[in-house]
């Protein structure tokens, strides 16, 4: 898979609106999403080994901002037919495996990863409970191997939020699989 890196986020956009369904067929609107405190919006799939790496670390990240008011959603644009590891059906699976406890949803026509302006897999938005973009980049600085992570730009940004303070301002980029348009 060909490495591909985010272009830079636009801090302060909006959350845009959106509805959109999992895998089973359940509709989430974008406006009942949030915590009290924000929303962690993440651009993912199956099939790239860089979204693969990082999963386990994403729930995990997950669970600890629940708690803290910070809702976590993840979006799939990979619904492409070269991709089969993406469809509906091996989503469901991946649910199960990994035990995904918050939405995982289906951008079917790739209108919400445009609209956040995703051009990578796993790519990272997070929005404040005003739905403005505080954050946007990579999870932290070791997609490989957790154990040699020293920077966790994520939870950082995720604690700051919660904790009511400025969000770290430098953010660099999420690195991943391009996002496979049709």
């Amino acid at each position: 898979m060909a490495l591909t890196e985010s272009r830079p986020g636009a801090l302060g956009a909006s959350l845009p609106t959106f509805t959109l369904a999992d895998p089973f067929g359940r509709s989430f609107a974008s406006t009942e999403l949030a915590g009290a405190r924000g929303l962690l919006v993440a651009v993912t799939c199956n099939h790239c080994p860089y979204a693969k790496a990082v999963w386990g670390r994403l729930i995990a990240l997950a669970d600890e901002a629940r708690p803290l008011g910070i809702h976590t959603v993840a979006i799939n644009p990979n619904l492409n037919p070269d991709y089969p590891e993406d469809s509906p059906q091996a989503m469901q699976a991946e649910i199960r495996t990994r035990g995904i406890p918050f939405p995982y949803l289906v951008d079917v026509d790739q209108s919400v990863a445009r609209s956040l302006g995703a051009v990578c897999t796993p790519e990272f938005f997070l929005y404040d409970a005003d739905g403005v973009l505080v954050y946007h980049g990579r999870l932290d600085d070791n997609w490989q191997d957790p154990g040699r992570v020293t920077r966790q730009e994520l939870r950082d940004a995720v604690r700051a939020l919660a904790q009511g303070r400025p969000v770290p301002g430098e953010q660099r980029p999420a690195l991943g699989c391009s996002i496979k348009w049709v």
